[in-house]
């Protein structure tokens, strides 16, 4: 039978059994199931549900949905993970490519997004990942964020999205849409059905019977969810008592009484308070809690208890609420169909990720088709009651979709979600689709936002977020605001809230107008408000509502009544006697507020770029005619206890009279607000409208026509004086006039002139006064504002004042200097300044100050600046990147020299201070460029040609504005006169003198004829104060600039100039000026002075070097006896001989050293491809910071799953010692311990660094960590045996048989014939017996006091690490147990530090050079202790037992002496660490250490010989590197021959060696001998260097060019393999070791397993260069492997590259403190000691022994700066210092020492977690 047939056969005989209609069957089974089921819901319920659904859904159309062998689908699975797993029909796969059609990937929780600026329209267009990548935006702006929860889509594809096109591969435009054509967006209304999506070409021919189904079985699932919500609460409120629960609205037929307890999720309680609730109020276990409190926080609400006891459940609800959480009861019937909700949701969703055939729309199409549709309401017996209609009233048309968007509060988190992803995958549709969903989410605003603001628990998932998505696309922003009126509404939403007309959690509309505000109440209060002004300023902000504000004079005059609610707001007035009694904060939420609302009117006044002159006019008289209804309080808005009507005062000034407002700051009320001219300001910067031509257009002449209008000049001024009193405020209060009012005064100053936010208030207020200045009498504006300054007397030559003291007063005229420059000389209004000049010009002003990083900078700018498109740009024209260098740095900017010719020092942005400090800058660079000695800095002119502002310069020419130019000096000269230079002095000057040269610069004869007329006091005019200053001996730094103006003067007066002047040279031969000849006198004075200091110098140094050369002989002699290590740093007395010291150790477990792993090729391959110098720089740093796009392009290739981490199984555990280079005497050590001990007890709650019960301590002086003290031993002074090798070999063993048996010695080895010695081990029970013996002889008790502190240390660590151990060892309690100290202490730190110094260059030509000294004595003085440990048990020996155990290591090392079995070496030496073998010898004699070097180096050639066989034998030849030839056969000789000759005892080796010898060749042999051996040779260099510096130095005659190798075995006296065939003694050696091993082999009696140490370069694990590759392997790179989730704070561990929970609660060690994943996972990896990398905090993790910190984030953005937490969401690069330095703290085992120092250097007793 044919699979068609077969499927059709199936499903109708699977249809036969069931009822005919599946519908039906759903209907019941959903209907009758919370009885049947016990109001229990269970998996196998979802299950039963789901299957009801899909049968329902495709009736006998399975096929067509599902692969083929499939008739229905497998429990527990959604159709969409059915048809991704089978790929059936192309999911799961590539999406084809269909040009026209968006992308529309619907984000999930953690993926990643990205923006880019230049490309994007605005904010919210995102691309996934895919289409980023596959996109250009080489040096664009681009940033990447996480998304935080699913339901944005990616915006690819869309066209309404983006600037310029794409040109994404995968989303092609559609041919018919042509790229150059201008866009237009209809307002008409989408057609009432929403006609299906046109041009898809995967569309399925689909029977209309299954068509019927679909839609019928989506309309009752949506029905079903709108039913059971109809009775949900839309808040948690709990019944105060068993009747109203009783009486709550249910569904329940039956009315039974059994009742849940619903707990629900929200933002503000922890874990750990949930889970102690639901341990205490429900009797769960800690872990069935934990589990609960999980899902309450993963699907937003979870049934904690369900019974019919109805008190008692009330009774713990009513105890729950009491903490603020979110709890309900209900019927359980309710509560079980709202659980059945849930997966329907589920299944809708899944339905929309789920294709019909290839059509992957069709489905989504329906579902929105039914959600468009109006619900129907036949259903069951039940609809719901009056409760449902009042909440849904008023909705015209309701369909499904409005309802649902009002009952998003029912939801929960998890549905909420879901219900977002469903409508997010609708309207990405089709266009229509989307303006359909929009209009009718428009319909329903109002009532979302009401939720939003006054209901929701649960803010972040609210569907007011939704917004976003619609309002900032175009066509849909234009449809809602035409057709739906959204903006109005919004307004009215927003007057509404903030008068708090709020009834039964409604926002009132209409709302009433005469209703005032309160800032102290909770609108205000409320932090939610903010996004609904951001709806208004996305649905303002698109260039098709613009239009519609533009042309329609509705907008204008409605946002103008809004803005009139706000002004005035939160009045101030000065306290002049007694300090406010009570700051209020409401500031802070008034600033909130008008700040949000004042960035909607900056989007509203640019809305006016589109208008015509007529608008623009009509929009500035609505705006007038508003203001002055609030200004002359015609309208109640201002409040008539504060604010008193407008009167007019008579002022005389100068020669005339003028009438001006009466009104004194010092006295009045004063608000910070003023919305209203704001707008008025930001619609005079139309400047091209306003010109002449413009205005005539509309039968007007200037800008004052528009205002006289609606308004007479007093009212005029009216308008224009309430901005000039906020400015006369700011003044008074820097000045120090409003300190009594408190902080709240200054906080709110120094928000109102913020960088960032200043362009939207105080830039605003003055400009409005240079609108004031071509509206009115400049004089009359002149004498206004040195009015409300107070200072009409002090320019009318009264220089006191009765409220402003000296200082105040100066300070004041100079804040009056300010503005007056400012409003004359500030063009970037007036001239229009495009945004990419007034970018350019904020960074040059910004960085004219020096060098910043990117953060400052942009502190230093306005915001909208900052976010213009064409910043980054800007910024790389004019300025200069200098990327950070080392660890600590970050990147900077400086400004390029030629933009230095920008800069105006008088640059209103500039505090006084920063002003003087660029013009010294601009100075000092004039003065290199021109020579010039005292350079004038010339102020550029006005340059304002047409448009409205262009008269401003003729200000000028007011005769008020000469006389604020004279008082200002002149009252500066008579203060000076008479009492000395005044506060402020220079300040002014230079204001006054900057003021008279504008002049000059604009209008300059008007303005020279005046100076020269116009006379103020004593009969003097402006000239006469000039010439009088120009000699002032108080002023001369202004000589310059006043020579400069009186030349300009000159010009066009000379004779008035002449007249005055008193030295005035045509030829400009400057006289010799007196002040000059001064100075160079004294600087002849001077250098008289230096020379003869110098000289006295010298001829002491003479006399110092003479006393120095006698003291020099006498010294010599005791040199012996004092040689001093510098001074102890707890006495600073000189640490000598005379007085036991030693040097500050740390002793600490390790897991650092790497085994080579047999598993993976890539290591063996690593190997083969080292350097053959380690001692050879081996890092390459990459070029540039950041990296170029060619290499951020290559970085793309993915890590491996575990980011190429070392498997932590293939570790070696040791102990590693280290010193801090300091050094203490023993009783300041013992004095030292006792503090620590004190401290410990005085802060008993703060979390210390060190632990006494460790033994740790701190070292007083760096704060690194220690926990022992090592003895201080100088280098020995033994030469080596001269005797040459096989003589000294010959003779050891006639020496042997000839001495005497030793039972001592025989009964201190071990028993197990290792040959090694028992007193070396670290649990020894033999210590403490020879110890106390030891004791009662007193000499050297302090060498014993010191090796004390080391074995206790080594002791307590070895009992706790015998399973990290694998060397055969006694049990503990016999002699012998624990670790041995030659190989797991000593051998392991030499070993740590020979791989720390990998790759590092070295100078001086070897490695060993590179060590410091304190490292070598910390080695000497590890071995001091050897000695000492074997001395103590040879007592009454006068050698301490050397020479016998130096017998025993000889007999260890010579072959003939393990051969018979009577002897004790029973096991081969060949399964030794042989370097362990050079430390005893070492230990005990150091002086036949060259011999036993030969011994061992073989040793270890013929040991590495047979762990290679072990390895190549797991490995596959073919994928590792091939190796042309052989490169060392200087070194090495005939490979083959030793290989075999290692293996040829033992058959089945051999056999094996051979096998591996054929496949590898002999080059491949060669380099990995040369490789595994090379680290033993950097090794013993560096024990032999240490103990005997004399014997051991680095050659002189090194070729240079030598292979490390060679090098040492030149520095060491090795003779190479090559040469083994003339050294009879060593083959006999050789041939003995491999026999005694091959014969153990071949009996197999031991475990023969050589496992060699990994030879090459440490690295951590490879983290990707640009930090967002990290989330782009989503599934497979950060997984955690113990949760097998997608941790949401994932921890990378950098040691094996495995990732983590951080902080999480699903990770915990239950049974160790509650310690979370990290401290888990280190215990596995790290041992000890762990290193993090947090991904989303972008920082670095250390953790040592349960405490940790934080370290720098190895992570910098472009800009070279960190950006912890990715706040600013810029894509971050791997800065190659940082991490190398990181790498180094791990190398050389600092972590430890990291964690201390931060602890130690803050109390912390919230724990570490909290730093």
């Amino acid at each position: 039978m044919s699979s068609f047939a077969k499927k059709f056969m199936s499903a109708s005989t699977n249809s036969r059994e069931r009822t005919p209609d599946p519908l039906q069957h759903l209907r019941f089974a959903l209907e009758t199931m919370p009885g049947s089921r016990k109001y229990v819901f269970t998996p196998a319920t979802r299950a039963e549900i789901l299957s009801e659904l899909y049968v329902a859904f495709w009736g006998n159309y399975t096929h067509m949905f599902l692969p083929g062998s499939n008739s229905s689908l497998p429990l527990n699975m959604t159709l969409s993970e059915v048809q991704n797993s089978a790929g059936f029909c192309g999911a799961g796969r590539e999406e084809p490519v269909i040009p026209g059609r968006p992308c529309s990937h619907i984000f999930k929780k953690g993926e990643s997004c990205f923006r880019c600026k230049d490309c994007a329209l605005d904010d919210s267009c995102v691309m996934c990942a895919r289409c980023f990548h596959a996109t250009n935006h080489a040096d664009h702006n681009v940033s990447f964020f996480i998304a935080q929860q699913p339901g944005g889509c990616c915006d690819c594809g869309d066209e309404e999205a983006w600037r310029i096109p794409l040109n994404c591969p995968f989303h092609p435009p559609s041919p018919e849409s042509d790229p150059h054509q201008v866009r237009r967006y209809s307002s008409k209304s989408p057609p009432q059905e929403v006609p299906p999506v046109q041009n898809y070409p995967n569309r399925v021919a689909v029977p209309p019977e299954l068509h019927d189904t679909m839609r019928k079985t989506t309309a009752y699932a949506l029905d079903f969810i709108l039913d059971t919500l109809d009775y949900s609460p839309d808040e948690s409120t709990v019944p105060a008592n068993e009747v109203d629960l009783r009486t709550q609205p249910s569904a329940d037929p039956m009315s039974k009484d059994q009742y849940c307890i619903v707990l629900w999720n929200d933002d503000k309680h922890s874990f750990d308070e949930v889970i102690k609730l639901l341990c205490d109020m429900t009797n769960r276990s800690r872990e069935d809690a934990s589990i609960l409190a999980h899902r309450i926080d993963e699907n937003g609400r979870e049934i904690i208890d369900m019974n019919t006891n109805v008190a008692r459940l009330l009774e713990t609800a009513q105890a729950i609420t009491q903490i603020d959480l979110g709890v309900t009861i209900r019927r359980a019937y309710d509560t079980f169909r709202e659980q059945v909700v849930e997966v329907i949701i589920e299944w809708l969703l899944d339905l929309t990720r789920s294709r019909l055939g290839t059509d992957t729309l069709i489905l989504r199409e329906v579902i929105a088709a039914e959600l468009l549709s109006p619900r129907r309401r036949d259903m069951g017996p039940h609809s719901a009651g009056v409760q449902v209609e009042s909440s849904l009233a008023g909705i015209p048309k309701l369909t499904r979709l409005d309802t649902l968007f009002l009952y998003h509060t029912r939801l929960w988190k998890k549905t909420r979600l879901s219900v977002k992803e469903i409508y997010a995958s609708a309207i990405s549709l089709s266009r229509d689709h989307k303006l359909a969903i929009a209009g009718h989410f428009a319909n329903v605003y109002h009532r979302v936002i009401d939720a939003y603001l006054l209901v929701d628990r649960e803010a972040e998932t609210s569907i007011k977020y939704f917004a976003l998505q619609l309002f900032t696309v175009p066509s849909v922003a234009l449809h809602i605001v035409h057709n739906h009126k959204l903006v109005s509404r919004l307004l009215s939403i927003i007057t509404a809230f903030f008068t708090n007309q709020i009834v039964d959690r409604h926002i009132v509309f209409p709302p009433s107008s005469s209703v005032p505000l309160d800032v102290d109440s909770f609108p205000f209060k409320s932090k939610r408000f903010m996004p609904v002004f951001s709806d208004l300023r996305y649905l303002c902000h698109t260039e098709s509502v613009q239009a519609l504000i533009a042309r329609y004079p509705d907008y204008i005059s409605q946002f103008a009544k809004t803005c009139q609610l706000f002004m005035c707001i939160n009045p101030n007035k000065r306290a002049a006697t007694n300090h406010v009694e009570y700051e209020t904060d409401a500031w802070i939420s008034v600033f909130n507020v008008t700040l949000s609302l004042s960035r909607v009117i900056k989007v509203y006044g640019e809305a006016f770029v589109k208008a015509s002159v007529a608008e623009l006019v009509a929009a500035i008289s609505t705006v007038v005619h508003h203001t002055l209804l609030v200004c002359t309080m015609s309208e109640v808005r201002l409040d008539r206890n504060k604010f008193s009507p407008i009167t007019f005062h008579e002022v005389i000034f100068g020669d005339a009279e003028y009438q001006i407002i009466q009104f004194d700051v010092l006295d009045g009320w004063v608000s910070f607000h003023h919305s209203l001219h704001w707008l008025l300001a930001e619609l005079f910067k139309h400047v091209n409208l306003l010109t002449e031509e413009g205005l005539a257009s509309v039968g007007l002449s200037t800008v004052r026509d528009i205002f006289l209008r609606k308004a007479s000049e007093q009212a005029i001024l009216t308008i224009f004086d309430f901005p000039l009193r906020v400015l006369a405020m700011i003044a008074q209060i820097r000045t120090g006039l409003w300190v009594r009012n408190g902080f709240a005064i200054r906080g709110q100053l120094l928000h109102y002139r913020d960088y960032m936010l200043r362009e939207l208030c105080y830039d605003q207020d003055l400009f409005m006064l240079q609108v004031a200045l071509v509206t009115l009498d400049p004089n009359t504006i002149i004498v206004t504002i040195l009015d409300r300054f107070g200072l009409l007397g002090y320019f009318s030559g009264v220089a006191f004042h009765s409220t402003y003291e000296g200082p105040q007063l100066s300070s004041m005229v100079e804040e009056v200097l300010y503005v007056l420059i400012t409003i004359l000389s500030e063009t970037a209004n007036p001239s229009r300044m495009p945004i990419a000049v007034a970018v350019r010009r904020e960074i040059v002003h910004a960085l004219a100050m020096g060098p910043c990083s990117y953060t400052d900078l942009v502190k230093r700018v306005a915001e909208r600046l900052v976010e213009d498109v064409c910043f980054e740009r800007t910024l790389k024209d004019v300025a200069n990147f200098r990327p950070p260098e080392s660890a600590t740095d970050s990147g900077l900017y400086e400004l390029k020299d030629e933009a230095f010719d920008e800069v105006n020092p008088f640059f209103y942005h500039y505090t006084r201070n920063k002003r003087e400090e660029v013009e010294n800058i601009l100075r000092t660079r004039l003065k290199k460029k021109t020579g010039v000695a005292d350079p004038i800095i010339i102020p550029t002119p006005f340059a304002v040609t047409s448009g409205p502002f262009a008269i401003i310069p003729s200000t000028f020419e007011s005769e008020a504005l000469l006389q604020v130019m004279f008082y200002s000096l002149y009252n500066i000269l008579v203060l000076t006169d008479n009492s000395g230079v005044p506060p402020s002095a220079e300040a002014i000057m230079d204001q006054a003198l900057h003021l008279v040269m504008l002049a000059l610069i604009e209008r300059a004869t008007v303005f020279s004829h005046l100076c020269a007329v116009k006379t103020f006091e004593e009969e003097k005019c402006l000239i006469d104060i000039i010439c009088t200053l120009e000699h002032h001996e108080k002023y001369q730094t202004y000589k310059p600039r006043i020579e400069w103006i009186l030349q300009q003067i000159h010009v066009q007066v000379p004779e008035e100039v002449q007249s005055r002047r008193r030295v005035f040279d045509i030829s400009h031969v400057a006289p010799p000026d007196p002040a000059d000849a001064k100075k160079r006198a004294a600087k002849a004075r001077q250098e008289a002075i230096m020379q003869q200091m110098k000289e006295q110098q010298a001829s002491f140094a003479i006399n110092f070097d003479d006393a120095d050369d006698d003291d020099d002989e006498y010294m010599e002699e005791e040199h012996e006896e004092h040689f001093s290590y510098g001074t102890c740093i707890v006495c600073q007395e000189d640490l000598t001989s005379g007085r036991p010291f030693g040097a500050l150790g740390l002793v600490q477990p390790s897991r650092f050293i790497r085994r080579h792993p047999d598993s993976h090729n890539m290591y063996l391959n690593e190997v083969l491809q080292t350097a053959p110098s380690l001692d050879r720089s081996s890092n390459s740093a990459p070029a540039t910071f950041p990296p170029s796009s060619a290499e951020i392009l290559e970085s793309k290739t993915s890590p491996s799953s575990n980011f190429e981490g070392f498997p932590a199984a293939y570790t070696r555990f040791g102990l590693h010692s280290s010193v801090c280079s300091h050094m203490m005497h023993l009783d300041c050590f013992q004095q030292y311990s006792l503090s620590i001990r004190q401290r410990h007890r005085a802060q008993a709650t703060r979390n210390h660094p060190e632990s006494i019960s460790r033994k740790e301590y701190i070292c007083p002086l760096c704060k690194s960590l220690g926990n022992v003290i090592l003895p201080v031993a100088s280098p020995a002074v033994t030469t080596l045996n001269a005797v040459p090798f096989a003589d000294w070999i010959r003779a050891a063993g006639i020496n042997i048989l000839k001495s005497k048996a030793d039972p001592l010695l025989d009964s201190l080895q071990f028993r197990n014939g290792t040959g090694e010695f028992v007193f070396w081990s670290a649990q020894d029970p033999g210590y403490s017996s020879a110890l106390r013996s030891h004791h009662e002889r007193a000499d050297g008790i302090e060498t014993t006091k010191m090796l004390e502190t080391v074995m206790v240390v080594s002791k307590s660590f070895s009992q706790q690490t015998r399973h990290l151990r694998e060397r055969p060892e006694p049990e503990a309690g016999e002699r012998g147990a624990g670790i041995y100290l030659p190989e797991e202490l000593i051998g392991y730190t030499i070993s740590s530090m020979e791989i720390a110094q990998r790759g590092v260059y070295s100078s001086s030509g070897l490695m060993v050079d590179n060590l410091s000294e304190s490292q070598m004595r910390m080695v000497r003085g590890l071995l001091a202790s050897l000695t000492k440990l074997a001395g103590l048990h040879f007592k009454g020996r006068p050698d301490e037992g050397r020479d016998a155990v130096r017998q025993a290591v000889i007999k260890r090392l010579l072959p003939e002496w393990s051969r018979t079995s009577l002897t004790s070496f029973s096991y081969p030496l060949l399964l030794r660490d042989p370097f362990t073998v050079l430390v005893e010898t070492a230990a005990v004699a150091p002086e036949m250490l060259r011999h036993v070097l030969v011994l061992t180096y073989y040793a270890c050639l013929a040991r590495t010989v047979i762990g290679l066989v072990y390895v190549l034998n797991k490995t596959r030849s073919y994928s590792t590197v091939q190796l042309a030839r052989r490169g060392h056969e200087d070194v090495f000789g005939d490979v083959r021959m030793f290989f075999m000759s290692v293996v040829r005892h033992s058959p089945v080796f051999e056999h094996t060696a051979t096998l591996a010898f054929e496949t590898f060749g002999e080059a491949r042999i060669e380099k990995l001998l040369y490789a595994f051996t090379l680290p033993f040779l950097r090794r013993a260099s560096i024990l032999c260097r240490a103990i005997l510096p004399s014997a051991f130095p680095t050659p002189q005659t090194l070729p240079n060019d030598a292979c490390e190798y060679n090098r040492l075995l030149i520095m060491l006296g090795i003779p190479p393999l090559s040469d083994l065939p003339n050294q009879d003694t060593l083959q006999n050696a050789l041939s003995g070791w491999c026999a005694h091993y091959g014969h153990s082999h071949a009996a197999s009696q031991l475990n023969c397993g050589v496992v060699l140490d990994y030879p090459a370069v440490y690295r951590l694990a490879r983290l990707p260069l640009v930090l967002d590759n990290l989330f782009g392997q989503q599934d497979k790179a950060l997984t955690c492997p113990r949760c097998n989730t997608m941790p949401s704070d994932a921890a990378i561990c950098l040691l094996c590259g495995v990732t983590c929970c951080m902080q999480s609660n699903c990770c915990i060690d239950l049974d160790y403190h509650d310690r979370g994943e990290c401290n888990m996972h280190t215990r596995e990896c790290g041992g000890s000691i762990g290193m993090f990398f947090l991904v989303k905090r972008c920082s670095l993790l250390y953790l040592f022994a349960n405490n940790g910190t934080f370290g720098q984030s190895p992570y910098l953005d472009a800009h070279g700066e960190v950006d912890i937490s990715m706040r600013r969401g810029r894509r971050q690069f791997l800065h190659h210092t940082r991490w190398e330095e990181a790498r180094k703290i791990w190398l050389n085992h600092q972590v430890p020492t990291q964690v201390a120092r931060k602890l130690e250097s803050s109390l912390d007793s919230g724990g570490w977690e909290s730093l």
